[in-house]
Protein backbone atom coordinates (compact mmCIF):
# COMPACT_ATOMS: atom_id res chain seq x y z
CA UNK A 1 0.00 0.00 0.00
CA UNK A 2 1.03 3.25 -0.82
CA UNK A 3 2.24 5.79 1.87
CA UNK A 4 0.50 9.07 1.95
CA UNK A 5 3.59 11.85 3.61
CA UNK A 6 3.50 15.45 3.65
CA UNK A 7 5.39 15.54 0.65
CA UNK A 8 2.84 13.74 -1.41
CA UNK A 9 1.20 16.05 -4.24
CA UNK A 10 -2.49 16.04 -4.61
CA UNK A 11 -2.20 14.27 -7.49
CA UNK A 12 -0.93 11.44 -6.26
CA UNK A 13 -3.12 11.74 -3.42
CA UNK A 14 -6.09 12.14 -5.40
CA UNK A 15 -4.89 9.15 -7.84
CA UNK A 16 -4.27 6.80 -4.20
CA UNK A 17 -8.09 7.73 -2.79
CA UNK A 18 -9.55 6.99 -6.29
CA UNK A 19 -7.97 3.72 -6.73
CA UNK A 20 -8.69 2.64 -3.45
CA UNK A 21 -12.26 3.74 -3.98
CA UNK A 22 -12.07 1.83 -7.04
CA UNK A 23 -10.49 -1.49 -5.49
CA UNK A 24 -13.08 -1.51 -3.21
CA UNK A 25 -16.05 -1.18 -5.94
CA UNK A 26 -16.62 2.42 -5.49
CA UNK A 27 -16.80 4.82 -8.59
CA UNK A 28 -15.89 8.22 -6.97
CA UNK A 29 -15.11 11.33 -9.66
CA UNK A 30 -13.05 14.03 -9.04
CA UNK A 31 -14.29 17.34 -8.98
CA UNK A 32 -14.56 21.02 -8.18
CA UNK A 33 -11.27 22.61 -7.05
CA UNK A 34 -9.56 19.47 -7.26
CA UNK A 35 -10.00 19.56 -10.83
CA UNK A 36 -8.92 22.57 -11.31
CA UNK A 37 -5.54 22.14 -9.28
CA UNK A 38 -4.94 19.28 -11.56
CA UNK A 39 -5.92 20.65 -14.94
CA UNK A 40 -4.24 23.89 -14.11
CA UNK A 41 -0.79 22.48 -13.24
CA UNK A 42 -1.39 24.09 -9.89
CA UNK A 43 -2.16 27.04 -10.66
CA UNK A 44 -4.85 27.38 -8.65
CA UNK A 45 -4.30 25.20 -5.47
CA UNK A 46 -7.23 23.63 -3.63
CA UNK A 47 -7.60 22.40 -0.29
CA UNK A 48 -9.98 19.89 -0.65
CA UNK A 49 -10.54 16.64 -3.28
CA UNK A 50 -14.32 16.49 -3.74
CA UNK A 51 -15.18 12.95 -4.87
CA UNK A 52 -18.66 12.57 -6.32
CA UNK A 53 -20.45 9.76 -5.14
CA UNK A 54 -23.25 7.52 -4.37
CA UNK A 55 -21.86 5.45 -2.31
CA UNK A 56 -22.63 5.64 1.45
CA UNK A 57 -20.12 7.18 4.15
CA UNK A 58 -19.87 3.56 6.12
CA UNK A 59 -18.02 2.53 2.64
CA UNK A 60 -16.72 5.16 2.31
CA UNK A 61 -14.28 5.15 5.31
CA UNK A 62 -14.04 1.39 4.80
CA UNK A 63 -12.35 2.15 1.84
CA UNK A 64 -10.03 4.69 2.55
CA UNK A 65 -9.57 4.07 6.30
CA UNK A 66 -6.58 1.64 5.71
CA UNK A 67 -4.41 4.93 3.88
CA UNK A 68 -4.94 6.70 7.05
CA UNK A 69 -8.21 8.86 7.13
CA UNK A 70 -10.35 9.68 9.60
CA UNK A 71 -14.26 11.21 9.97
CA UNK A 72 -13.69 14.89 9.82
CA UNK A 73 -16.27 17.44 11.21
CA UNK A 74 -19.19 16.50 8.82
CA UNK A 75 -20.50 13.59 7.58
CA UNK A 76 -18.87 12.99 4.61
CA UNK A 77 -15.78 14.97 5.08
CA UNK A 78 -12.34 13.03 6.06
CA UNK A 79 -9.02 13.92 7.15
CA UNK A 80 -5.34 12.41 6.97
CA UNK A 81 -2.86 13.45 9.69
CA UNK A 82 0.47 13.59 7.51
CA UNK A 83 -1.98 15.74 4.56
CA UNK A 84 -2.87 19.22 4.25
CA UNK A 85 -5.76 18.33 1.80
CA UNK A 86 -9.28 17.29 3.34
CA UNK A 87 -11.38 14.72 1.36
CA UNK A 88 -14.69 15.33 1.13
CA UNK A 89 -17.30 13.12 -1.02
CA UNK A 90 -20.72 15.13 -2.25
CA UNK A 91 -23.17 12.99 -2.86
CA UNK A 92 -24.24 11.82 -6.35
CA UNK A 93 -25.48 12.63 -9.01
CA UNK A 94 -22.30 14.32 -10.82
CA UNK A 95 -23.81 17.56 -12.26
CA UNK A 96 -23.30 21.32 -13.52
CA UNK A 97 -26.51 23.43 -13.48
CA UNK A 98 -29.24 21.53 -15.38
CA UNK A 99 -26.60 18.91 -17.03
CA UNK A 100 -26.15 15.53 -15.07
CA UNK A 101 -23.86 12.64 -15.57
CA UNK A 102 -26.52 9.76 -15.18
CA UNK A 103 -23.39 7.22 -15.13
CA UNK A 104 -20.28 8.23 -13.59
CA UNK A 105 -18.52 5.43 -14.99
CA UNK A 106 -19.03 6.90 -18.55
CA UNK A 107 -16.33 9.60 -17.29
CA UNK A 108 -13.00 7.91 -18.14
CA UNK A 109 -10.09 7.68 -15.87
CA UNK A 110 -7.26 9.89 -16.54
CA UNK A 111 -3.62 8.21 -16.89
CA UNK A 112 -1.02 9.80 -14.86
CA UNK A 113 2.15 8.93 -14.22
CA UNK A 114 1.33 8.09 -10.47
CA UNK A 115 -1.23 5.94 -12.13
CA UNK A 116 -5.17 6.10 -12.74
CA UNK A 117 -7.69 8.67 -11.63
CA UNK A 118 -11.63 8.80 -12.51
CA UNK A 119 -11.87 12.83 -13.02
CA UNK A 120 -13.95 15.34 -14.79
CA UNK A 121 -12.75 16.09 -18.39
CA UNK A 122 -11.12 19.38 -18.66
CA UNK A 123 -14.35 20.58 -20.24
CA UNK A 124 -16.49 19.48 -17.46
CA UNK A 125 -14.11 21.39 -15.01
CA UNK A 126 -14.22 24.89 -16.94
CA UNK A 127 -18.31 23.93 -17.27
CA UNK A 128 -18.34 23.20 -13.27
CA UNK A 129 -16.61 26.76 -12.42
CA UNK A 130 -19.02 28.60 -14.89
CA UNK A 131 -21.90 26.78 -12.76
CA UNK A 132 -20.17 27.83 -9.45
CA UNK A 133 -19.47 31.44 -10.98
CA UNK A 134 -23.35 31.72 -11.93
CA UNK A 135 -25.24 30.14 -9.15
CA UNK A 136 -22.94 31.08 -6.54
CA UNK A 137 -21.69 34.41 -7.38
CA UNK A 138 -18.01 33.24 -6.71
CA UNK A 139 -15.71 35.62 -8.96
CA UNK A 140 -12.78 33.16 -8.43
CA UNK A 141 -14.52 30.17 -10.28
CA UNK A 142 -14.38 32.39 -13.45
CA UNK A 143 -10.32 32.70 -13.21
CA UNK A 144 -10.17 29.09 -12.38
CA UNK A 145 -12.04 28.32 -15.80
CA UNK A 146 -10.04 30.82 -17.52
CA UNK A 147 -6.52 28.61 -15.86
CA UNK A 148 -7.82 25.38 -17.61
CA UNK A 149 -8.78 27.24 -20.70
CA UNK A 150 -5.13 28.16 -21.22
CA UNK A 151 -3.49 24.78 -20.25
CA UNK A 152 -6.17 22.64 -22.40
CA UNK A 153 -7.99 22.03 -25.47
CA UNK A 154 -11.59 22.42 -24.77
CA UNK A 155 -14.80 21.72 -26.08
CA UNK A 156 -16.45 25.27 -27.25
CA UNK A 157 -19.60 23.43 -28.37
CA UNK A 158 -20.09 21.54 -25.45
CA UNK A 159 -19.83 24.65 -23.36
CA UNK A 160 -21.86 27.03 -25.60
CA UNK A 161 -24.47 24.38 -25.25
CA UNK A 162 -24.48 23.88 -21.87
CA UNK A 163 -24.62 27.92 -21.48
CA UNK A 164 -27.73 27.95 -23.93
CA UNK A 165 -29.63 25.68 -21.89
CA UNK A 166 -28.77 27.40 -18.61
CA UNK A 167 -29.80 30.68 -20.09
CA UNK A 168 -26.27 32.09 -19.97
CA UNK A 169 -25.69 34.73 -22.22
CA UNK A 170 -23.20 33.90 -25.16
CA UNK A 171 -21.86 36.90 -25.03
CA UNK A 172 -20.07 35.54 -21.62
CA UNK A 173 -18.58 31.76 -23.18
CA UNK A 174 -16.64 34.46 -25.97
CA UNK A 175 -15.88 36.45 -23.08
CA UNK A 176 -14.43 33.77 -21.32
CA UNK A 177 -12.67 32.44 -24.94
CA UNK A 178 -11.23 35.47 -25.14
CA UNK A 179 -10.22 36.01 -22.01
CA UNK A 180 -8.20 32.21 -22.11
CA UNK A 181 -6.83 33.24 -25.08
CA UNK A 182 -5.03 36.22 -24.12
CA UNK A 183 -1.89 35.96 -22.16
CA UNK A 184 -3.13 37.95 -19.33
Amino acid sequence: MVEITEATSIVELAVIISEALEAAGITATLSGGGAVSIYSHNQYMSHDLDFVTSADPKSLLKAIAPLGFVRGSAKRLYEHPRTKWLVEFPAAPLGFGDLYIPDPRSIESLQTVHGSLRVITPTLCVIDRLAAYLYGFDRQCWDQAVMVCRSHLIDWDAITSWAENERLEPKEVERLRAEADSQA
